[in-house]
């Protein structure tokens, strides 16, 4: 494959993984880009590997991986990272696509533009989606299911991250089995919602039925005393 193609997957995948969770993929390419040779960064983006960013990057992780897991809370959170995802998704497309990775792509290095733009709209496509699905995760399990679904989210967004490094091929199944995922979610979030509303329309009509019931009872009553 040629490299450019290897680099747009490694791109598209680290995107993608900001679209779940921003701070996963920037402690993961600076980490990676500062301690080891598997991440060699352009020297235009050397300060991801800086300690600063590192350390910020982890604080924010750890707040997000609390706050993403809190049912309302998260939905919150969700609307805070409608431009944070977008933008780290487009530098981590830049940084990722460009670095010396599995052999270093001049053409992503020389349009950055491009590639930031592209970054930029996976990831608000994939934030999008996950702030679509999870009111319907909360709304069809009562909010049990906002930590299972955060957890799955950010053990999506590690192994992307990973498999976007290692096999970038992929990263294709990746994107598909998301689409799927997001799919099924939000239509059985839909029926359940339909059969839950289709329940309480039948409850009230029983409701209704007998306190008029009752009403036609009581006057009977009232004119034979």
């Amino acid at each position: 494959m040629e490299a450019w193609a290897i680099a747009l997957l490694t791109g598209s995948g680290f995107a993608a993984a900001s679209g779940l969770n921003a701070f996963i993929p920037i402690v993961l390419v600076g980490a990676l880009a500062r301690f080891t040779d598997v991440i060699v960064l352009p020297p235009e983006l050397e300060w991801l590997q800086s300690w600063p960013v590192i350390v910020i990057g982890l604080v924010l992780l750890l707040s997000e991986l609390v706050l993403d897991k809190i049912p309302g809370v998260d939905h919150i959170n969700d609307l805070l990272q409608f431009l944070v995802r977008p933008v780290v998704g487009g530098v981590m497309f830049v940084a990722t696509a460009s670095a010396d990775v599995q052999g270093q792509s001049d053409f992503w290095f020389e349009h950055p533009w491009i590639a930031g733009i592209a970054g930029a709209l996976l990831a608000l496509g994939v934030h999008t989606g996950k702030a679509v699905a999870r009111p319907a995760v909360n709304a069809s399990t009562g909010g049990t299911g906002a930590p299972i679904a955060s957890f799955a989210e950010d053990a999506l967004s590690v192994a992307l991250c990973l498999v976007a490094l290692f096999v970038p091929i992929l990263v294709l199944f990746f994107f598909i089995f998301l689409g799927i995922a997001l799919y099924r979610i939000v239509t059985t979030g839909r029926r359940r919602r339909r059969r839950r509303a289709q329940l309480e329309a039948a409850g009230r009509a029983e409701r209704e039925a007998q306190a008029e019931a009752g009403a036609q009872t009581s006057w009977w009553r009232g004119r034979w005393r």
